[in-house]
């Protein structure tokens, strides 16, 4: 069976819809890339940026978009 763009970009939602309800219900932080940012977005929907500082040192600010 083959699918066309379309299809394939709604079963790509529908799965990234799965992955962060479930991600949620266990407690369990996402991590994806917007606007060219690292984001992680804890279970109760706050988002901060993570970045690296020139020693390498991990850092989280609280992210608005």
């Amino acid at each position: 069976m083959f699918v066309d763009r379309k299809q394939l970009q709604e079963i790509l939602k529908k799965a990234t819809q799965h992955a962060r309800k479930q991600a949620k219900e266990s407690g369990a932080s996402i991590y994806y890339i917007k606007n060219n940012r690292r984001i992680r977005e804890d279970a109760e929907g706050n988002k901060f940026e993570i970045i690296f500082d020139s020693t390498g040192e991990r850092k989280e600010f609280d992210y608005h978009e």
